[in-house]
């Protein structure tokens, strides 16, 4: 079985085919970051053009690179939400059309659930275990019992953490995208000996019941100590740096926090565990993983984290997670049909309510 994924939820034009093996036959990751730079975030309209420029080039050089006719593919599977909805709609219409003229399954795919199942490609791990999702839109906590089996146990009341590195990173000058500038500048600041409690930084949520995560107040106090550590209006590299540690370090404490919690709830209701998993976009941050390494050490499980490249938005979680639908008897033999309408938001677990002051983000 070779599935062609799709993935353009974003700021990536993505291209995979993957095996029932778990090999990745092709991968093919186009970066939008020059031209969302000068903007300092993502703009909607300028990633869906982008998308709608390059996504058949793409697939097309993805499958001469796999020595293949499209043919051989035996089912297309785009992500067809949550996301921006421009490029959510660009990669569902490409794959439908790609599925009606080779006469193969569509398979409309849930891009959180794409990177809930990226860690079952590699390296491979067993259910249930607990997921950390997180990344610059969603920062969730669920319970993954199996394929399209998701239990939410907490998320963001706010904005995600992702968010708070992209935001915190623009405001220091540190450019974007903003958490490998983060993470730089607190790799710095460390090797200086900078001590990132000086700063201040509140760690919200941390200590409390429960597993929700909060993360607004942190940029606004970012923002009112750099703005009492400038020099005449400029912020000294030093302080920047130094801030960029606390800030990741109040991250990093409060991801963890908020996880030994949940890994708490589930052992009171049974348990059973395999592993933790962190995934998204910020699971490629060094510190963070370090921080919930720990977490799990303490509580008898391993921490599994896909590699770098599936954990920022790619194609083959997406061509993975059909492969997973489809063997689970998730998705008809036949696809999702090609009137499923894309969708901006697209929760996991939609019995899970809101958490109190949720954004759409959450």
């Amino acid at each position: 079985m070779r599935v062609l994924g799709i993935e353009s939820s974003c700021d990536e034009t993505a291209v995979a085919i993957v095996n029932e093996k778990r090999e990745r036959i092709v991968e093919l990751v186009l970066s939008q970051l020059k031209e969302h730079r000068p903007f300092g975030g993502v703009v909607p309209e300028i990633a869906a053009r982008s998308h709608l420029t390059q996504l058949d080039r793409l697939i097309g050089q993805a499958l001469e690179q796999a020595g293949l006719a499209a043919n051989d593919i035996d089912a297309i599977a785009a992500t067809a939400g949550p996301g921006l909805i421009g490029g959510v709609l660009v990669g569902v219409t490409m794959g439908k059309a790609m599925a009606l003229a080779l006469g193969r399954p569509f398979l409309a795919i849930n891009h959180l659930e794409g990177h809930a199942l990226s860690a079952r490609l590699d390296p491979g791990v067993g259910f249930p275990f607990l997921l950390l999702l997180v990344s610059g839109g969603h920062c969730q906590l669920l319970r993954v019992d199996g394929v399209g089996r998701y239990r939410r146990l907490g998320t963001t009341v706010d904005d995600a953490a992702g968010e708070a590195f992209d935001k915190g990173a623009k405001l220091l000058g540190l450019g974007y995208p903003g958490g490998p500038a983060i993470e730089q500048a607190a790799r710095r600041a460390a090797e200086a000996g900078l001590d990132p409690k000086r700063y201040g930084l509140p760690r919200p949520m941390l200590g409390r019941p429960g597993c929700d995560f909060s993360f607004s107040g942190l940029k606004t106090a970012l923002r009112q100590r750099a703005e009492e550590l400038a020099v005449e209006g400029r912020l000294p590299e030093r302080e920047r740096d130094g801030l960029a540690l606390a800030l990741q370090e109040a991250i990093a404490a409060v991801l963890a926090d908020r996880t030994a919690n949940a890994l708490d709830l589930v052992a009171a209701t049974g348990g059973g565990l395999t592993a933790l998993v962190v995934a998204g976009g910020v699971a490629a941050n060094g510190r963070i993983r370090q921080a919930l390494d720990e977490v799990a050490r303490a509580k008898g499980l391993p921490l599994v984290a896909p590699p770098l490249g599936l954990c920022t938005d790619n194609a083959a979680m997406i061509a993975w997670a059909g492969i997973e639908r489809l063997q689970s008897g998730q998705a008809h033999a036949d696809g999702d049909g090609l009137d499923f309408a894309a969708r901006p938001r697209w929760p996991l677990d939609p019995t899970a309510p809101r958490a109190a002051g949720a954004g759409v983000k959450a």
